[in-house]
């Protein structure tokens, strides 16, 4: 084996290293979640809940689909880290969700889950307060 051969397997042998041990320590990290108490409603994307003539256009450009696990949350709350993407879990609801759309300035510590078009659903929700959990990037 040359020299430059034997210099070019070293290299590759410590870059492998050092790319499989940053990697794991990465993925070895579990996710920080946070909690928070808010106040939570339900909408419906319908015209008369949402904006004019776009009722599925979500604040970021996301389109909500019936079915979907998202919420929107208050602009205070973005600013505590539930930014668009966000996980989030709702004590007392299964799954996870994702911050997809943002309320109106006028609200505060408050989420509103998407309901698709099930308006009776979101009016048997009503407002109530949760916990929630969100996930710190």
């Amino acid at each position: 084996m040359t020299l430059i051969a034997a210099f070019r397997r070293f290299h590759l042998w410590l870059f492998l290293s050092f790319g499989l041990l940053s990697s794991a320590h990465v993925m070895a990290q579990p996710p920080r979640w946070d909690t928070l108490e808010v106040r939570a409603s339900a909408y419906n994307s319908v015209t008369a809940q949402t904006k004019p003539n776009d009722a599925t256009t979500a604040a970021w450009g996301d389109q909500l689909v019936p079915g979907m696990k998202a919420i929107a949350v208050s602009r205070d709350l973005i600013a505590l880290g539930l930014t668009h993407n966000t996980r989030v879990k709702i004590e007392g609801m299964e799954g996870v969700f994702l911050v997809k759309d943002k309320m109106h300035p006028r609200w505060t510590q408050k989420i509103d889950i998407y309901m698709g078009e099930d308006i009776q659903k979101a009016l048997i929700w009503g407002v109530r307060p949760v916990k929630i959990f969100y996930e710190v990037k």
